[in-house]
């Protein structure tokens, strides 16, 4: 993944941000909306893209778009720094494969304890029953 050449590919769009900022609000588009376009990217191979594919699957519209925005300051450019911060820890986090699980074996010693517990529990039992004559 190209860092550099990633984030050429974004596009942003600055809107009027509801939240603080008193009439700053009204007067100044804060909010960024940033839209990566995953399916004309070339910053990915395509292997990585059909990764990226299943794992953002909910957060991307019908066209494979993922949009990001963020209203959390009242400066334009903080929230640009915020949501590229957003963006880049979403996709490498997609991009990272799960190890596989392999199935430990049960310790002895554990069956054991469960074995003898249950013996204890079975011998508990057996002396609350009536005595047969």
């Amino acid at each position: 993944m190209d860092k550099e050449k990633l984030l050429s590919e974004l596009q942003f769009k600055a809107v009027r941000s509801s939240g603080a900022g008193g009439q700053n609000v009204n007067k100044v588009s804060s909010k960024v909306v940033l839209q990566f376009d995953l399916k004309t990217s070339s910053a990915f191979s395509e292997e990585e893209k059909e990764l990226l594919l299943s794992k953002l699957d909910n957060k991307l519209t019908k066209e494979q778009v993922l949009l990001l925005n963020c209203d959390e300051g009242r400066s334009q450019l903080r929230n640009k720094e915020i949501v590229i911060k957003r963006f880049l820890l979403i996709i490498e986090g997609a991009l990272k494969v799960a190890k596989s699980r392999k199935p430990t074996k049960i310790p002895r010693s554990v069956i054991e304890k469960r074995l003898k517990e249950k013996r204890s529990q079975s011998d508990i039992k057996q002396s609350r029953q009536k005595p047969k004559f």
